[in-house]
């Protein structure tokens, strides 16, 4: 891995580089002495890579973000992708190492952060954390080893650029598969406006005056959405108006269609790369059985529906019946929805408009999940405490975790520490009146109770959620409110591993 290109760019382009140099810096600046924090690119992180191991196979691909043209059912939008909406599909096996060639093409600097993955942290794409953004013209090379198997995904972490079409679903294949299936399917739900009713950037400009500086035009701003409810959300259920809900790229006008034969048993990966919206999903016609949630595997629950948050994965089985059935992704509380088809013999395609009465069935979230015994957490003594307290209201727009809002130019202020080797729990309180989809970076946490081990959590309004998980991948991780405007407005922090 060439750590000199990566080093060269952190210089050269002025961002901090989080090492013990920079915090010894501040130090002496304060007079106080601050935690000192492992260093992204430094030997722990190098270490726990070799630690990983790994087959000695490498899959490489080629990223090359750029603008582009997507056609939505007649609908023109000019957007940003990796060639296309979504990007092929990057597959491997469990320890094999991925080698990503990112090219920017874009006239702004980029990134592409692996959602999901116990990476290196040098790799996990946080520009003025772990690198330095990757400038309008210029190559970076990602590489390292997947250890993991699951259903994961990619996108930028620049700005608001998760909500253009810059992401692609990463599968990591189990050598030692033990679900048996005859077929897969991979179905990616994004809510869509850029190119058609502006940019996540005048999305994000506006959203940032509030509720209050909307009071003027009767809070009918142009992109703000109001009067979303959802009881399975506790209330709001987002902030932005979409005018598309997709599958796979495609718009309910132009159905991605999914082609099978009856009886066959399909395992159905669904990603959420949604930046606001969550989404209730049900195949009708069919029941689901849930597998894994956020790429590890779960006991089994078999449901009408599911509902997916932001940065949410869920695998489920289904063994299919004979016809043409519509696969529906419902805009949780907010009225719109993504169709795909699945079709196993004739019949008309379902229509635009079609529901399905799952969607008012059984529907499943996190809590009704339990880790399988195979990824269950070892008993240990808990060996730290942490809380991140999300606070904030649509009113000021004034999101934040533990009273601070995440500032890019001094990243660690606030930072969560931990030190390599304990055991950590992590309670997650919600003191808004939104839901938010919590997510942790370079770890998989369990949830309390026995719950599933995921990387993503729907934590509900005035409600908590608490996990736990080994503090064994050593660097420096974002952990931050999915919705990515609430992010880019502050709701973000640091989880930092303290040096001895």
């Amino acid at each position: 891995m060439n750590f000199e290109i990566h080093n060269a760019n952190l210089t050269r382009r002025g961002f901090l580089v989080v090492g013990t140099g920079a915090l010894a810096a501040i130090a002496l600046a304060s007079c106080t002495t601050p935690p000192r924090y492992v260093s992204p690119t430094g030997a722990a992180v190098q270490q726990a890579e070799v630690a990983r191991g790994g087959t000695g196979r490498v899959t490489s691909v080629d990223l090359v973000a750029s603008p582009t043209q997507v056609d939505f059912a007649g609908t023109t939008a000019d957007t940003w992708s990796f060639g296309s909406v979504p990007a092929p599909t990057i597959r491997l096996a469990a320890g094999d190492t991925l080698r990503a060639n990112v090219r920017n093409q874009l006239p702004a600097e980029t990134s592409v952060h692996w959602h999901g993955l116990a990476l290196r942290n040098d790799m996990d794409g946080i520009p003025g954390t772990t690198q330095a953004p990757i400038g309008a013209g210029e190559n970076f090379r990602y590489e390292f080893v997947a250890a993991h198997p699951g259903t994961y995904w990619f996108h930028p972490h620049v700005g608001p650029q998760l909500d253009r079409g810059l992401y692609g679903a990463l599968i990591v294949e189990d050598p030692n598969e033990p679900l048996i299936y005859d077929d897969e399917w991979v179905v990616i739900l994004d809510d869509w406006l850029d190119g058609v009713t502006g940019t996540p950037d005048e999305v994000l400009e506006e959203l940032r005056a509030g509720m209050a500086g909307m009071m003027g035009d009767g809070g009918t701003g142009g992109h703000m959405m109001m009067g979303a409810r959802s009881d399975l959300l506790g209330g709001d259920a987002g902030d932005v108006f979409y005018p598309h809900y997709l599958i796979n790229g495609r718009p309910p006008a132009d159905p991605d269609t999914f082609t099978s034969a009856p009886g066959r048993r399909v395992r159905i990966r669904i990603i959420n790369a949604g930046s606001d919206t969550a989404f209730r999903v049900a195949l009708g016609g069919h029941r689901l059985t849930v597998t894994h949630s956020d790429g590890f595997p779960v006991n089994p629950v078999e449901t009408d529906a599911i509902l997916i948050g932001m940065g949410e994965r869920y695998d489920a089985l289904v063994t299919l019946g004979d016809g043409a059935f519509p696969f529906v992704a419902a805009a949780e509380g907010k009225g719109g929805t993504a169709l795909a088809i699945v079709r196993t013999g004739s019949g008309d395609p379902p229509r635009a408009s079609a529901t399905v009465a799952e969607l008012t069935g059984s529907v499943l979230t996190a809590v009704a999940l339990t880790a399988d015994p195979s990824v269950v957490l070892s008993t240990r003594a808990i060996d730290r405490e942490l809380t991140a307290t999300l606070s904030g209201s649509m009113m000021a727009y004034d999101w934040a975790i533990n009273g601070r809002r995440f500032d890019p130019a001094d990243p660690l202020a606030g930072a969560l520490g931990v030190t390599q080797g304990e055991r950590v729990r992590l309670r997650i309180e919600n003191t808004t009146q939104m839901w938010h989809p919590f997510h942790l970076h370079g770890h998989t946490y369990q949830h309390s109770g026995s719950g599933p081990r995921k990387d993503t959590s729907i934590v509900l309004p005035r409600q908590s959620v608490t996990v736990e998980f080994d503090a064994d991948n050593p660097g420096l991780w974002a952990a931050h409110c999915h919705n990515i405007y609430h992010a880019e407005a502050g709701m973000m922090t640091l989880l930092g591993y303290q040096t001895t």
